[in-house]
């Protein structure tokens, strides 16, 4: 029984890790109704098409409080470089609507999006 649990214990540490490792991909999924971050980009993008800005200020904290929510279930199934880009990206984003500047405001979210798509590969 001893060499039972000596061999199988280690053995299932090491499966369980390797699959939060691996599982980055279905974590970042959408769980629930306010943790869809690509329709949350989406309707910004709409937002910042027809410089709807308050829209727009209000929505970008939609997709922070949506990206505090993925954080907890992706930290350690994915890249840490990825998930600060992703969150140094929203806080421009902030600064581009703030400044009602579309055009940076559009590319740290086309930027941002990338880096949700490559979030857990």
């Amino acid at each position: 029984m001893r060499k039972f649990f000596v061999i199988s214990l280690p053995i299932g540490a090491l499966i369980f890790f390797v699959l939060i490792m691996i599982s980055g991909n279905y974590l970042k999924m959408p769980m629930g109704k306010n943790d869809n971050i690509p329709e949350i980009i989406e309707v910004l993008i709409h937002n910042l098409d027809e410089e709807k800005w308050e829209e727009a200020n209000r929505n970008t904290e939609v997709l922070s409080k949506a990206w505090s929510n993925i954080i907890e279930r992706v930290q350690f199934s994915s890249e840490r470089d990825e998930i600060n880009a992703f969150s140094m990206n929203v806080a421009r984003l902030r600064g581009g609507i703030a400044a009602k500047d579309k055009a940076n405001s559009l590319s740290e979210l086309y930027e941002a999006y990338e880096h949700w798509k490559e979030l857990g590969n």
